[in-house]
């Protein structure tokens, strides 16, 4: 019978002591009171009751419960078997002593339990039936005993025991916890250490059950590990005189240190990194306050400690994951209710302390080359992170790493960061050796993802980081062309990469020096070979997913030709296209500027090599080798000729008129402009578009010295470079108007502007004229009427200028020369005193002309024999005087200014009659004229009193001015 007897006390322990076990934990852990209602009973006093109370009654139970014999044999053999005291004075102590016997109680019936368990084979007719769950699963009420078992054993049994520095105070976690400390007998045996000891090791032992252990871990990690580097790593400040007086033997320090490094290894990383650095980095220590425990900052041997195990955290597989996750998951959340910006602070300023982490070499590494070597892997993995949560964070971490080690060590950042990273784009260089495996037509040579990623890291490191370091510079320039042809090729279709493209050039473009910036766009357009580029044999393709993978060409047919060149032409014309794109967005940094002086400045070689490149030696002279190696050079020369005009044109279309930023670019313009036009008069090859463009670039020069632009001493520094070019000019130059301007720039120039000539004065007026929308209408006009004949136009223009630089307050003393109207063209040959009655009379007529443009330059003719004083004009100036008069009413800007500078004019030959008919127009015509014509007749007289100069020319105007208002009221002519 006593077999049997034993088996079914076996199976009533199986079936029934998981609950029994909870019971027990239950009761210790009952609230009690305390019997009285005395106010004078503190906390700690009810703490104290209620321990003493519930440990009576769970003895009590064990004593007199039969049904808990099974269980009070079970805790009496583990006791047994125990090595600590149980019994103390201290009544926390007992509470926690006989809380961890339960616990070893739990953890061997849970373990029993599941040994015993053997599922049966499942349902196959209800497959869908959940299986058999083991019996040493707990509930959900379960779990939450075993919790505030566990929180009571961390809090009685641990924490107290911590020396100063080492975790977190208990006092400052919770209100309980400040009682629990005051309660907590510190010199009442076992010793504090003994007890530390005791409590970590049965909670060690009890974690060896995977639940209990994920329960003990997820919430008491930290004080664990705190108490493990305690027990294992604390120095002793004093040596025992005998080894029974010792607190720990040196084997149970060793226990502790390898119990500490089997959890750290056990645990999920990211928690145990977090953990270590609270332990690292305590709060700094506070002495305001002597009544209060200072919470002090973590010892010296303990940061040292932490330091090292972080270290080793770090340098085990995907241990740069865990560090970043144990710093952006822990202890540096965002605080609940902070401000966006706030938060975005913190987490910037939690990226630059992981970096600075990751960054530095730590002591168990060999050396920084095998560091880096282990840990650049893991940081480039950082980039790809596909959670959404935390995609961000570790984009930050990985990109402020990347720049901090590249910063730290170039040469290291470099071979394992940068060469990886932009490996698949240096695979494709036309200086890189392809193997001959891959030789193979249609072979991949970088596949679609490693492209697509390769963009995105450089686009992430370069843009986003946005530090210019030299080293990242360097790296990035050789593959420019690579990722120039690459940003053509996603041009011509929809793809997710372009805009990546875009941003890498344009932000690698304005960082690089000048030089180079212009260097790496001669390589884009194909006028520096020496560049690195795209391989020819290499070709993007579009792949499966959306992106493009680069594969190896097909080998071209012989029939195939016709198509390859074509292909060819057409890829080196959407090449410049797409660069004229990509410079369009460089013009505010000043770099689409230069790169047109500097294609300005090709296209100056290309007029002086010409016609030396087409002399050769006479062929009997060479071999056959020779006159095809001439041949082809010859080829290759007007292939560079061609590039170059082409990509003139697209600069010329694609940008806008604020191309140039500073006079230095504006200067460096005119000074290609010249050198050009110097260029092509040595040739006697001068077009007219050359002769149109040098008048441009020197009226550019006039209006900068004529006042549109504030010049400093060092702007006219930088102008006399165009010192020599101007005496070349005027030199060799056959225009004469053209020569006299160049002068009269250099010594506007040379004199820093304190001299400046008239005609340098019109040619900036006729400069800015061109952006005058009303003068653009005007010359609209012009060229809208094809009756108007060549002398009309020029003179219009002419005189256009002149009466601009008028307006503007500049005195103009250089008579207009009329053209011959008989004899259209012939404006150099006109004589004073050769006007004939004929010429006269169709002058007359055509200012009454309704072409806008042959009206006004009869007028402008008129004027100009006044001016000269002809006999035969003069004696008909009563009828001048009213073909002036009459057109002033025009509304056409340029017939009534032609008029009014007429009218002036004429009344400077004879003040005294003029001026009377003009005051009795201006006074008795109110009513007749409108007031846009008195104001016309006002400017006119305005014009003669300036022009009258002397007093007493100033008399017979005085006079008259008396008269009439002697006739008027003075408040009409105050209204007039």
């Amino acid at each position: 019978m006593a077999a049997p007897q034993q088996a079914a006390d076996c199976g009533a322990l199986d079936t029934c002591g998981l609950e029994r076990i909870l019971e027990a934990l239950k009761l210790l852990l009952s609230p009690g009171g305390s019997g009285s209602s005395s106010l004078q009973i503190t906390k700690h006093d009810v703490l104290l009751a209620t321990l003493k109370s519930n440990l009576s009654v769970v003895e009590d139970k064990f004593l007199k419960d039969p049904y808990w014999k099974k269980l009070k044999l079970l805790r009496d053999e583990i006791a047994n078997k125990a090595e600590w005291p149980q019994n103390s004075v201290d009544v926390t102590w007992s509470f926690t002593s006989q809380t961890l016997l339960l616990l070893l109680c739990l953890k061997e019936t849970m373990m029993q339990l599941a040994a015993d368990f053997n599922p049966g084979q499942p349902n196959p007719r209800t497959p869908e039936a959940a299986p058999a769950l083991s019996p040493d699963t707990l509930s959900i009420s379960q779990q939450k005993t075993v919790q505030s078992v566990l929180q009571f054993v961390v809090t009685l049994g641990v924490c107290p025991y911590l020396r100063p520095g080492v975790g977190v105070p208990l006092r400052y976690r919770t209100e309980f916890g400040a009682v629990v400390q005051d309660l907590v007998c510190l010199n009442a045996a076992p010793d504090a250490t003994q007890r530390l000891y005791t409590s970590c090791r049965v909670l060690l032992t009890v974690a060896q059950h995977a639940s209990l252990g994920s329960l003990i871990f997820s919430r008491h990690f930290g004080d664990i590990a705190a108490g493990l580097c305690q027990l294992g790593f604390c120095p002793t400040k004093t040596k025992p005189l005998k080894p029974e007086e010792e607190v720990l033997t040196e084997k149970e320090r060793a226990l502790s240190r390898e119990a500490l490094r089997d959890i750290l290894d056990q645990v999920y990383q990211p928690l145990a990194v977090r953990e270590l650095l609270i332990l690292q980095g305590g709060p700094p220590q506070s002495c305001s306050d002597v009544k209060r425990e200072a919470r002090c900052r973590a010892p010296a041997w303990l940061r040292s400690l932490c330091g090292q195990l972080l270290s080793e955290r770090l340098m085990r597989p995907s241990g740069v994951q865990a560090v970043v996750r144990g710093i952006l998951e822990g202890a540096g959340a965002r605080a609940a209710g902070g401000s966006d910006a706030e938060a975005t602070a913190t987490d910037w300023r939690k990226c630059d302390l992981i970096a600075k982490i990751l960054a530095s070499c730590p002591q168990q590494s060999l050396s920084p080359e095998d560091y880096y070597r282990d840990i650049c892997p893991q940081i480039l993995d950082l980039f790809h992170f596909q959670d959404k949560l935390t995609v961000r964070q570790f984009q930050r971490v990985a990109t402020t790493t990347f720049i901090t080690m590249a910063g730290e060590r170039p040469q290291l950042a470099a071979k394992y960061l940068l060469q990886p990273m932009l490996a698949p784009l240096y695979r494709c260089l036309n200086t890189a050796e392809i193997p001959e495996s891959h030789m193979v037509p249609g072979t991949i040579l970088v596949t679609e993802e490693e492209l697509s990623r390769c963009i995105e890291d450089v686009f992430k490191v370069y843009v986003v980081g946005n530090e210019p370091l030299t080293v990242l510079m360097d790296s990035l320039l050789p593959v420019l062309g690579a990722l120039f042809s690459l940003y053509c090729f996603t041009k011509q279709s929809v793809s997710h990469i372009r805009s990546l493209c875009q941003e890498i050039l344009l932000w690698i473009l304005g960082k690089l020096e000048r030089k180079k910036a212009i260097a790496s766009l001669k390589g884009f357009a194909g006028l520096d070979k020496s560049v690195p580029s795209f391989h020819s044999l290499c070709q993007f393709r579009a792949a499966t997913q959306g992106g493009i993978m680069i594969t190896i060409k097909e080998a071209i047919c012989d029939g195939d030709e016709e198509e390859a060149l074509y292909q060819k032409v057409s890829s080196e014309q959407c090449q410049v296209e797409h660069l004229g794109d990509l410079l369009s967005h460089c013009q505010e940094c000043g770099l689409a500027g230069d790169f047109f002086i500097f294609c300005l400045k090709e296209l100056t070689h290309v007029a002086m090599e010409n016609e030396a490149e087409l002399k050769t030696k006479p062929y009997s002279s060479k071999s056959l080798l020779e006159l095809e190696q001439h041949q082809t050079l010859l080829v290759e020369n007007q292939e560079q000729k061609l590039l170059v005009l082409q990509l003139m044109a697209v600069l010329c279309e694609r940008m806008s008129e604020q191309i140039f930023t500073n006079i230095t670019q504006v200067v460096d313009f005119v000074a290609a402009t010249l050198q050009r036009a110097c260029a092509s008069l040595a040739h006697q090859a001068e077009s007219t578009v050359e002769s149109q463009t040098l008048s441009m670039s020197m009226g550019l020069v006039a209006v900068m010295l004529g006042g549109a632009v504030q010049l400093k001493s060092s702007d006219f520094a930088i102008l006399k470079q165009l010192l020599p070019l101007l005496e070349k000019v005027s030199s060799t130059h056959p225009d004469p108007v053209i020569q006299e301007l160049a002068v009269d720039l250099r010594i506007t120039i040379s004199t820093h502007g304190a001299f400046s000539t008239e005609a340098v004065s019109m040619a900036a007026q006729s400069t800015l004229n061109k952006k005058d929308p009303e003068g653009k209408r005007e010359e609209q006009q012009q060229t809208s009427h094809e009756r108007d004949t060549d002398d009309s136009h020029s003179l219009l223009k002419q005189q256009q200028s002149h009466e601009k630089v008028n307006q503007t307050g500049l005195k103009s003393d250089a008579p207009f020369i009329p053209p011959d109207v008989s004899e259209p063209g012939a404006i150099t040959n006109w004589k004073p005193g050769s006007i004939t009655t004929e010429q006269l009379q169709e002058v007359l007529l055509s200012a009454y002309d309704p072409e806008i443009p042959t009206r006004a330059a009869a007028l402008r003719t008129l004027s100009c024999w006044i001016e000269q004083r002809e006999a035969g004009v003069l004696e008909v100036q009563e009828k001048l005087l009213k073909v002036f008069l009459e057109n002033l009413e025009h509304e056409d800007t340029f017939v009534y200014l032609s008029a009014i500078q007429g009218v002036a004019l004429l009344s400077d030959v004879y003040p005294e009659k003029i001026l009377l008919s003009l005051l009795a127009q201006y006074d008795h015509g109110r009513d007749k004229h409108t007031p846009e014509t008195r104001m016309k007749v006002g400017e006119v007289l305005m014009r003669i009193v300036r022009a009258l100069g002397e007093f007493s020319w100033l008399t017979p105007v005085l006079e008259i001015g008396i008269q009439y208002s002697l006739k008027k009221p003075v408040t009409q002519h105050g209204r007039s």
